[in-house]
């Protein structure tokens, strides 16, 4: 039932091999990837990819190949294709006109939300598909997975699509980022690099060797010679945004870690998800079970510290504003609270933001956390990079 895949990608001048094809379909066969769209993907990628050049024509072919099996009903395909159910209407994502996702209105507010969710999760007693009440998949119902809600509580979903759940019931897992990516280029070094007149202290100073043997050998005594430490000697935390809704940024995050960890001397990083709450970590992996707790680096970390935050700052209102409004877990304090805390504590502080500048006005958060920043918000390009350097040297 592949071979009008595989002749697409032919077609598209994927240069895919007799060989390559049957390895996809023995690695179907041995049931390497099960129900899972986005499994299937990216192991017909593997199997029949073997330069990186050739990946957009991939792209092109396979989403001709599988064009419009989105909008196919389920009933449809079961009487034509026999194709696991299951995996079709993770597939068959929900398609709403504006008209009809104007008409999904959320219920009246956080507290009503997780009110609601409590009654629905004790009167439901079994799957539900569709529609716009119970917890299931596929619906406009404010809870549930594989549906559209703007403000509703995601369950049972392996990962995000509109990105505007309220909370997320499920347990996530997240990659730590990579710290030692080559960069492509050296223009975020080079912005950082401005913190450099920051290092030039006497307590910092290196021993200046073949100056030394000069003087002293002009002089006629022991001529002590020292100059300024090349390294950046200042003083800095990083936070870093990570999962949900900064996966997209992944790379240019890695590589402005990179760089950081290269051009600073004395920094140290944690890691925190949407919004800043009691607990950060150093490990994704153990992120709830080897926390550190917030209060902790504010007593540890002195003033003399530059605090920089590094994230999309997309996210529900509630997740800034509200006690219980965390994505994952329920915060007794709002994030707001902890982010003034640390504004108060490390007075030269700075948010920078993968997400385009011209785009900050239309996500609410963005607002919000840039106000509570008093406007030291900036975009991740080489200008915000070197206006946000700029601005903690004051």
């Amino acid at each position: 039932m592949f071979i009008p895949f595989f002749e697409t990608l032919r077609n598209h001048a994927v240069p895919v091999s007799l060989r390559e094809y049957l390895s996809f379909l023995e690695a179907l066969k041995a049931d390497l990837i099960t129900y899972d769209p986005e499994g299937f993907y990216y192991l017909a990628r593997a199997a029949m990819v073997k330069d990186e050049r050739n990946l957009d024509k991939f792209d092109v072919a396979f989403a001709k190949t599988f064009e419009g099996l989105d909008q196919i009903t389920f009933d449809q395909v079961l009487e034509k294709v026999d194709l696991p159910a299951d995996w079709l209407r993770s597939m068959a994502e929900k398609h709403l006109s504006e008209e009809e996702k104007a008409e999904i209105e959320a219920l009246g507010g956080f507290e009503k939300l997780m009110e609601t969710l409590k009654k629905r999760l004790e009167e439901q007693k079994g799957r539900h598909q569709g529609g716009n009440k119970w917890v299931g998949t596929g619906g406009t119902s404010p809870f549930g997975a594989d549906g559209y809600n703007p403000e509703g509580v995601r369950i049972g979903q392996e990962k995000s699509r509109h990105q505007r759940a309220v909370k997320v019931w499920d347990k996530r897992e997240f990659k730590n980022f990579d710290d030692t990516v080559e960069l492509g280029t050296r223009n975020i070094k080079v912005a950082l690099k401005r913190l450099r007149k920051w290092a030039r202290t006497g307590a910092h100073d290196e021993l200046d060797l073949d100056g030394t043997i000069r003087a002293t050998a002009e002089h006629g005594y022991l001529d002590v010679k020292v100059r300024p430490e090349r390294r950046n000697a200042v003083k800095v935390l990083l936070f870093l945004d990570v999962g949900g809704s900064m996966d997209p940024h992944i790379k240019v995050v890695e590589e402005l870690f990179s760089a950081a960890k290269s051009e600073f001397k004395h920094m140290e990083y944690f890691y925190f998800h949407n919004c800043l709450y009691e607990g950060v970590w150093k490990d994704n992996k153990r992120r709830w079970t080897e926390q550190t707790p917030t209060w902790d680096v504010l007593r540890t970390y002195g003033p003399d510290y530059k605090a920089i935050f590094v994230g999309d700052a997309s996210m529900s209102p509630y997740e800034i504003a509200y006690p219980g409004g965390a994505n994952e877990h329920w915060n007794e304090e709002s994030g707001q609270a902890w982010l003034e805390r640390c504004r108060n504590q490390w007075t030269s502080t700075l948010w920078i933001n993968p997400v385009p500048e011209k785009y900050w006005s239309y996500t609410q958060s963005i607002k919000m956390i840039k106000d509570i920043f008093e406007d030291q918000m900036v975009p991740m390009t080489l200008a915000g990079l070197e206006q946000g350097m700029k601005d903690l040297t004051r």
